[in-house]
């Protein structure tokens, strides 16, 4: 089974998991996804494949 999540379900579901995580450090506009991921590799001091790998668990989870 292949479930897709809206990203505010992600965003619901990454604050549950890790609660330093305020609403501005998910902020995701067009365009702009870099600057999103660069923010939470940051936040949550995760390599960009660790984050990856965390955002396509969220998608299936």
């Amino acid at each position: 089974m292949n479930i897709t999540r809206s990203w505010r379900e992600q965003m619901v579901m990454l604050k549950w998991r890790f609660p330093s995580l305020c609403d501005k450090d998910l902020i995701y506009e067009e365009g702009q996804r870099e600057s999103m991921l660069n923010r939470l590799m940051v936040k949550l001091e995760k390599t960009r494949t660790e984050l990856e790998v965390l955002l396509a668990e969220l998608q299936t989870y």
